[in-house]
């Protein structure tokens, strides 16, 4: 199995005269590929390169501090959303039964007035992150900046991964990645390289929209394994993860009671209770 790459030309961001027949062809594509594997590469989407370097640029800027200055922006910190900020270093464990994962991350899950930002070198890192996607603050939806910092797998504990096994909370992720280490789970149940393609967008299904479809489309469990022995690589990474409204029921949309209904809210705060369970 291999993650299949489709060209989404017809129906980019500066597309205007789109037929039905390219229409017809794309849905085919994309469906074939959310049924069957879960995920798939997109090309020509619109987004460039340019614009992810620039989130990624100002990310990295805002990692390489000291941890002292990030503190001030931690997850939880926010009245106004609980999920917004910065996770440290081993934080989050996305696969429970593991030591937590060694990655950093910074998720833009408020577009709330209120909310503090860094400043000073940093000034651009607010608008850098609110000019790449839309969001709401009546939903879940967040953008979310990744930072894998060098590490020693000698001196890794044990069974400790980059990121742990997991499959994503919402409806659909897209994900720009700058190198390799991403894994996806097959129905064959091997894990498989996806590989890091240049220009390309990276889409997954979601948890909650296989429940929607009643598994028709299928959200597939992925990780990011540890660097070979002697790559001291950083690993850099944007997920946007878009979610329903909070108040949205979701139900089988086939009339089955194959999975029971919930909040999209409700079952992302329990999700979140699962990775950050011992913290």
């Amino acid at each position: 199995m291999s993650i299949p790459v489709v060209d989404f030309g017809a129906y980019s961001l500066s597309e205007e005269d789109v037929t039905d027949e390219q229409m017809r062809h794309l849905s085919q594509e994309l469906k074939a590929a959310f049924t069957e594997v879960g995920f798939v590469f997109l090309r020509n989407t619109g987004i460039t390169r340019e614009e992810v370097d620039r989130v990624m640029d100002a990310s990295k800027k805002f990692f390489l501090q000291p941890d002292e200055l990030k503190q001030p922006f931690s997850r939880k910190s926010f009245a106004n959303n609980a999920n917004h900020g910065w996770v440290s270093l081993e934080t989050e464990r996305l696969n429970p039964r593991r030591p937590g994962d060694l990655k950093e991350a910074f998720n833009t899950a408020s577009l709330h007035p209120d909310i503090k930002w860094p400043s000073g070198a940093l000034a651009d890192f607010e608008e850098i992150q609110k000019s790449f996607f839309l969001r709401s603050d009546k939903n879940g939806t967040t953008l979310r900046s990744l930072y894998y910092p060098p590490v020693n797998s000698d001196k890794a504990k044990e069974g400790q991964l980059r990121c742990g096994e997991h499959s994503d909370y919402g409806t659909i992720t897209l994900l720009f990645q700058n190198s390799e280490g991403l894994q996806v789970h097959s129905r064959s149940g091997e894990f498989i390289c996806a590989p890091s393609i240049p220009e390309a967008v990276l889409i997954n299904i979601a948890d909650l929209l296989q429940r929607w479809t009643s598994d028709q489309l299928i959200s597939v469990v992925h990780r990011v394994l540890l660097p070979p022995a002697g790559d001291s690589r950083t690993r850099q990474s944007v997920a946007f993860f878009v979610q329903p409204d909070d108040e949205a029921l979701i139900t089988c949309c086939d009339g089955s009671n194959k999975y029971p209904p919930v909040t999209a809210g409700d079952y992302l705060i329990e999700r979140f209770s699962e990775s950050y369970v011992r913290t």
